[in-house]
């Protein structure tokens, strides 16, 4: 339920904080929107205060954040749906080569055999108010980037940690809505004892691999089913065998009939970032940079770390998360490039660019305050394409070299050490600190391998030494490399005798004692402080540009609402948020016509292909052949759905998110997006921008008939 404590400043159309689409099927929508949307016009059956109503109870109480993902409850003792991929990482933590729930899935048929969701939380939005003036105030007599970003920053931490003190029970974040333009304080209750209940095996839940990834038609199973858990007196806990089911104020209720091809649906969730309201010379660094590098880096990473796994099965387990992160993003980003070219964005945006100038100029106040606007936003990015290739290496580096993560916690824990006054002090210091290191490590241990590190690192450092004048890696001017040869046989021998490599060693020879920690130096923890000083003054400068960027975006998003006569919804950001459309196929290419529905038929053609990524259970084709579908079925088909297509505007974060049909019960699961949607992120249209979602016929039937998982159809109330 959403606090009233608020009301006057809550999302309820009034105020500074009311955004409108340019049309009723496009845009992601703040619950303050939902009047302004065109949703009874649309197909909405029930009220639009049954989903969301100040002081009462909605469907939005339902809804929940599953770490980066989003989900909902469907029962009153915690149960949530999700995806597959959203709770991969968790079952990749709780699979041994011996007990493979990931390869094999997970059925616990009581609440007693539900295991630990490691490193998997669940966040339910609480209430929320728009705080833009009070941020806004704070920076308008603020002329220097720097100070005016730094000044944001804390007075955004400040409302939120005033916001803890008042309420112990939430956490809060103050999120951006538009860049340098309006912000809204948003409050959580956080749940981190989650559990997992139901998880398909890998060949459903991820039937069709990287082959059908971004992909329709598609026959993928992606979904799983978790628990949230709390302390007996209903406070948020960690894990532990004392704590119970958690009581969600709302949960949804599941249509096993579904929906059929032109009905209206919706989808509530916690979309990612979104960048629709920004100018041609971002789209310009996007297609010419970001999106190139990051995925053919991406490309390598994996292919590494396929070779490492491909005969051993515990290190496949560790690094089948890195991978598959790795391959979602670079297959998205690829399609992003696709789209970018296919519809000439870039071009596009800047014909609309320059008619926001000519209208600019052709206004005399409006002249006199943001004349030089457009010439600004390319001043600033024609700074950010000169060192384009620096700061792409820069973000990059640490992350893709593990040793480097683990090097840089050492560095900072011996630097810590070093300031005490004493040995006595020193080794005081290293007893309360210790343990929370090796847990920081451990998270990073857990998907490491060295071979990988060295091939991803010779990578790194034979490309970083190409790369000249103003996108030089200063970091490497200690170490006099003279050709990418020497840079990369540098990083693999550091890599090689660093006694951070082999974590048992680490913490027995090494991270043992304040004494042995303080006398230990390598090669490796040497470059990574060059590294960190380096990411140091970058990263003032960054701040520097992102200080302008915040001025100059705010400028830009409140002249062009001027200039078409409208307010914008606003990019996601995380937060909560409503899309709505239909049930609908569409037309990729010439001569072409994607239906909207999928069937278990197939999945049995794919599988006749003998491809790896499409091998099926045997139960589900001696299901399938029987006709074993019970009322599963749509009938116009005679077989089970399995996925759907629709054209609501999602994008990543929406992951997990419920499909909902016009009285608000629950259809199916939205996952993913066709390759031709991946542009979403940028721009919108209807002919191209589809989005993928399991049928929920297709989960209840799977449960049913294939894992014999019947308790969870019982506890949803089927």
């Amino acid at each position: 339920m959403i606090s009233k404590k608020i009301v006057a400043l809550l999302f309820i159309g009034v105020g500074v904080f009311n955004f409108s689409a340019s049309s009723p099927d496009e845009g992601m929508f703040p619950l303050s929107d939902l009047n302004r949307a065109g949703l009874k016009k649309a197909g909405l059956k029930i009220s639009e205060k049954d989903i969301y109503n100040p002081g009462q109870v909605g469907l939005v109480d339902a809804l929940v954040q599953v770490s980066g993902c989003s989900g909902s409850f469907v029962s009153p003792n915690g149960l949530i749906i999700t995806n597959h991929h959203c709770a991969f990482s968790a079952v990749q933590l709780a699979s041994t080569p011996e007990q493979n729930y990931l390869e094999n899935g997970f059925v616990a048929n009581n609440q007693q055999q539900e295991i630990e969701a490691k490193g998997l939380t669940i966040r339910i939005t609480d209430s929320y108010e728009d705080v833009s003036k009070q941020l806004l105030d704070a920076v308008a007599n603020v002329t220097d980037p720097l100070e005016r970003i730094n000044i944001i920053s804390q007075k955004r931490a400040e409302i939120a940690r005033k916001a803890e003190s008042e309420d112990p029970t939430i956490k809060a974040e103050v999120s951006e809505m538009f860049i340098g333009k309006s912000y809204v304080l948003f409050k959580y209750k956080t749940i981190s004892d989650v559990r997992l209940v139901y998880i398909p095996r890998q060949d459903i839940g991820e039937f069709g691999g990287e082959t059908d990834n971004w992909v329709w038609p598609r026959h993928t199973g992606d979904f799983s089913f978790l628990r949230a858990y709390v302390a007996p007196d209903g406070s948020p806990a960690t894990y532990s065998t004392n704590n119970v089911p958690y009581k969600p104020k709302k949960h949804l209720k599941v249509n096993p009939k579904g929906v059929s091809e032109n009905d209206f649906v919706f989808i509530l969730g916690y979309p990612g970032r979104t960048f629709r309201h920004r100018p041609a010379a971002y789209l310009e660094y996007q297609q010419n940079y970001l999106l190139p590098y990051t995925s053919e880096l991406y490309d390598f990473q994996n292919n590494q770390m396929y070779l490492a796994g491909k005969d051993d099965k515990a290190t496949e387990l560790a690094l089948a998360t890195r991978i598959k992160r790795n391959a979602n993003v670079m297959k998205n980003y690829r399609g992003k490039l696709k789209g970018l070219r296919n519809i000439n964005l870039v071009a596009s945006k800047e014909k609309e660019d320059q008619a926001l100038n000519t209208f600019i100029q052709s206004k005399a106040d409006l002249k006199a305050k943001y004349g030089s606007l457009m010439q600004d936003i390319d001043a600033y990015y024609d700074v950010i394409f000169s060192d384009a290739e620096r700061e792409l290496w820069l973000n990059n580096s640490t992350s893709s070299i593990r040793l480097l993560q683990v090097a840089d916690i050492v560095n900072q824990f011996q630097e810590a050490l070093a300031k005490q006054p004493s040995a006595t002090r020193q080794q005081e210091f290293f007893d309360l600190n210790v343990e929370n290191v090796k847990k920081q490590l451990d998270k990073i241990y857990e998907s490491y391998n060295l071979q990988v590190d060295k091939n991803i690192g010779a990578y790194m450092f034979e490309t970083g030494h190409e790369l000249k004048d103003k996108n030089a890696i200063s970091s490497f001017s200690n170490f006099h490399f003279t050709s990418k040869e020497q840079a990369s046989s540098f990083i693999q021998n550091a890599l090689d005798k660093s006694k951070l490599n082999d974590r048992q060693v680490f913490y027995s020879k090494v991270l043992n004692s304040s004494s042995s920690l303080m006398t230990y130096s390598d090669d490796l923890l040497n470059y990574q402080k060059a590294l960190f000083a380096e990411l140091t003054a970058f990263g003032q400068e960054q701040k520097r540009r992102d200080g302008v960027l915040n001025k100059l975006m705010g400028d830009y998003v409140a002249v062009k609402e001027l200039y078409q006569d409208k307010n914008f919804v606003p990019d996601a950001n995380s937060t909560l948020r409503l899309t709505f459309g239909n049930i609908k196929g569409y037309s990729p290419a010439d001569a072409t016509y994607m239906e909207p529905f999928t069937k278990v038929q197939g999945i049995i053609e794919k599988g006749n292909s003998d491809l790896p990524e499409f091998k099926y259970p045997e139960t589900i084709q001696t299901a399938w052949l029987a006709k074993n579908f019970g009322p599963y079925a749509m009938k116009d088909m005679n077989d089970v759905p399995v996925n759907i297509l629709y054209n609501m505007d999602t994008t990543g974060g929406n992951s997990g998110s419920p499909i909902m049909n016009a009285y608000g019960e629950l259809i199916g699961v939205n996952f993913d997006r066709a390759y031709d949607a991946t542009i979403n992120d940028f721009a919108w249209n209807e002919s191209y921008s589809r989005s993928i979602g399991v049928d929920i016929r297709y989960v209840l039937w799977v449960a049913d008939k294939i894992d014999n998982a019947q308790f969870i159809l019982k506890e949803m109330g089927i």
